[in-house]
């Protein structure tokens, strides 16, 4: 029997979930979430890391085993716990460089930096993926996520060669009124251009989402498919449907707005492979991700 899409997206989904704890030749923590994920992802466990509460209900995945010790907050992380935790190295990256001096007390740090200026976020991730194994004895499993990834978007994009007429408008919603969107220089925008899709958005955004604009500029884009990341603030979802501004935009009229699932807007290689993952499963079942 020949496989369905469905089963197709199914198998990439759990390729990527189900990975070989592997015994790193060093006990490692970590602050950053791209690199707890890609660590997870390579099947390095750490034995700390920060904000985990957190980290499950935005990142989602990789899960996140019991036994790894919560550091608290990321920018401001609990050293005793880290201590106690006794790594051997830490690895760190740009947005937490404050916290280094007290870190290089507990032990070496190597600084990987996914999102800086003038790098690609992809390339930086695949990058971030082959320090981490080659510091942690494992290169193989480096370059197996890295293979694994480029493969799943590439089986994406085969899946979605119909829907590559149709440019996308990834955003975040501020609040009823404001929105961020995500530009061809964020992780988010590379991963379309590499699923073979357009992004209507063609401005830079640093790497990241824009500043908050108001939510009329979203009429210049009235053959995009409006493509929505988590989290929905409470008054969005109640104010949006009577808002007029919204109502009108031919994108909303015809029901071209999905909602994908949660994810982190500052991730990985994992976070790409998620992306592309449940951006094609909206896109090829659009009734199940509409937003309202």
């Amino acid at each position: 029997m020949r496989p369905s899409r469905r089963m197709l997206l199914a198998g990439a989904a759990a390729t990527l979930a189900i990975r070989p704890v592997r015994a790193a030749s060093q006990r490692v923590a970590t602050l950053d979430w791209a690199l707890l994920e890609t660590l997870l992802a390579m099947g390095i466990v750490p034995v700390a890391a920060a904000e985990l509460v957190l980290f499950r209900q935005v990142a989602v995945e990789p899960e996140v085993p019991a036994r790894v010790a919560d550091l608290g907050l990321r920018g401001l992380p609990n050293f005793e716990a880290l201590a106690r935790a006794e790594p051997d190295l830490i690895f760190n990256s740009a947005y937490y460089v404050a916290a280094e001096p007290k870190l290089r007390l507990v032990a070496p740090v190597e600084t990987l930096s996914i999102y800086a200026r003038g790098g690609r976020p992809y390339d930086r991730a695949e990058e971030a993926a082959i320090r981490i194994g080659a510091a942690t004895g494992w290169p193989e499993a480096a370059q197996e996520l890295i293979a694994v990834t480029r493969d799943g978007l590439a089986g994406h994009r085969a899946t979605l060669a119909q829907h590559a007429s149709r440019p996308l408008l990834v955003i975040n919603l501020g609040d009823a009124r404001h929105f961020r969107v995500f530009g061809p220089d964020s992780m988010f925008g590379e991963v379309i251009a590499r699923l073979g899709l357009a992004n209507a958005w063609t401005e830079p955004t640093s790497y990241a989402a824009s500043a908050p604009i108001g939510l009329e500029a979203l009429a210049r884009f009235a053959d995009a498919t409006l493509v929505i990341l988590p989290p929905v603030p409470p008054d969005a979802h109640r104010l949006l449907p009577q808002s007029a501004v919204w109502s009108a935009l031919p994108s909303v009229r015809e029901n071209r707005v999905l909602l994908l699932g949660s994810m982190n807007p500052f991730g990985g290689l994992p976070t790409a492979a998620r992306f592309a993952r449940l951006l094609t499963q909206a896109l090829l079942q659009p009734e199940g991700a509409g937003f309202g």
